[in-house]
C-alpha cells in the first residue's frame, strides 16, 4: 500500500527492510481475509461442527475420514489455512527482527499480529468444544478483523520511513475522520452481533434464539448510514482541499458503497449465504481501508524539519 510520499522517501524505507518482507506482509494481509472467507463459508454450509474435535478432526483423525460428510472437508479446508497463515507471521517477525532496533513499529506490530493469530487458533477450538456458541463465533470474526487492520497498518508503515511523524491534514478533518472511525466501528460490531444471531448459526443442530433478528438489521443499518454520509463529508473536504488520504477516502467510500448495497440486497432477500459471506469479507476491507485512511493522516517528518504539528 504505497502512499504518496515522496518516491525518494519510500525507496529509502524500502531499501532498509530484508527483500522478501513485502511479500511476507501482503502474504499475510491476503491470508487473514481469505480464512475470513473460508470461515464464512464453514458457516454458511453449516459445517461448523463438520470436524466434531479440535485440533484432530476426529477422534482418533488429524483429517476427514471417508466416514465423514462433506462439511467435514470444508472445515477442515479452513483449518488448513491457518498453516500458511501461521508461517506469514512467524515470516515476518524473522525478517524484521534484524531490523528491530531501528524498525521498532515494525517488529511489534509483526510481534502482535503472530499473538493474535496463535489466540486465534485457540478461540477456533475453544468454539468447537463449546459447540459453536454465539457469542465466541462473533468474538472469533472480531478479532480476525482486527488482524486483517493490524496487517494493513504493517503494510502502510513499511513503506514508509522510521521516525517521527506529524499531521498532515487540518485537525478538524482528523477528528472529523475519527468520529467516522468510531461510527464505523459501531455498525461492525452490531453486524457481528445481528450475524452471530442470524440463521446462520454455522451448523443445523444449532438453533439461535431470544433476539429479534429484524430489529438488529435496523440496529445495525442505521449507523451504517451515518457513517456513510461522514465518509462523504471526509471526501469533500480531503477533494477541496487536496489532502493526502484523498486516494483512501475514495477507495473507503467506493467499498462502503458496495457493502452498503450487499447489506440491504441480502437483508430484502432471506440472508442468501453467498451474499452473507460477500457481506463478511466486504466488512474486513472496508475496516483495512479505514485503518490506510487513519495512518494517512499523518506524513513522515522531511529531513531537517522539526517534528512539531502532531
Amino acid at each position: 500500500m504505497p502512499g504518496t510520499i515522496p518516491a525518494t522517501v519510500s525507496e529509502k524505507a524500502r531499501t532498509r527492510l530484508p527483500r522478501f518482507l513485502p511479500f511476507a506482509a501482503w502474504a499475510s494481509f491476503v491470508l487473514n481475509v481469505l480464512i475470513i472467507a473460508t470461515g464464512g463459508a464453514v458457516r454458511l454450509t453449516g459445517s461448523g461442527l463438520g470436524c466434531s474435535e479440535w485440533p484432530l478432526c476426529t477422534p482418533g483423525s488429524l483429517v476427514p475420514t471417508q466416514e465423514t460428510s462433506y462439511h467435514a472437508l470444508i472445515e477442515f479446508g479452513n483449518r488448513t489455512i491457518s498453516g500458511p497463515l501461521l508461517l506469514a507471521a512467524i515470516a515476518v517477525v524473522v525478517l524484521v527482527w534484524r531490523r528491530r532496533r531501528e524498525r521498532r513499529d515494525l517488529f511489534v506490530i509483526s510481534l502482535l499480529v503472530l499473538a493474535l493469530v496463535l489466540i486465534q487458533a485457540f478461540v477456533g477450538g475453544v468454539i468447537v468444544w463449546e459447540e459453536l456458541a454465539a457469542a465466541l463465533v462473533g468474538f472469533h470474526y472480531t478479532v480476525s478483523l482486527i488482524i486483517v487492520c493490524i496487517t494493513a497498518a504493517f503494510l502502510v508503515r513499511m513503506y514508509e520511513p522510521a521516525g517521527a511523524r506529524v499531521r498532515a491534514v487540518p485537525k478538524g478533518f482528523a477528528i472529523l475522520t475519527h468520529v467516522s472511525t468510531l461510527a464505523m466501528a459501531i455498525v461492525i460490531i452490531l453486524g457481528v452481533i445481528t450475524t452471530a444471531n442470524g440463521p446462520h448459526s454455522g451448523d443445523e443442530s444449532v438453533v439461535r434464539a431470544g433476539i429479534d433478528a429484524t430489529l438488529l438489521s435496523h440496529l445495525h443499518a442505521w449507523p451504517g448510514y451515518i457513517t456513510l454520509a461522514l465518509v462523504l463529508a471526509l471526501l469533500s473536504w480531503a477533494a477541496v482541499g487536496k489532502l493526502r488520504p484523498l486516494r483512501w477516502v475514495i477507495a473507503l467510500l467506493a467499498v462502503l458503497v458496495v457493502q452498503i448495497i450487499v447489506g440491504i440486497y441480502q437483508a430484502r432477500h432471506g440472508l442468501p449465504p453467498v451474499l452473507v459471506g460477500v457481506h463478511m469479507v466486504l466488512a474486513s476491507l472496508t475496516a483495512a481501508t479505514m485503518t490506510v485512511t487513519v495512518l494517512r493522516l499523518k506524513r513522515p517528518v522531511a529531513a531537517g524539519e522539526a517534528p512539531s504539528g502532531a
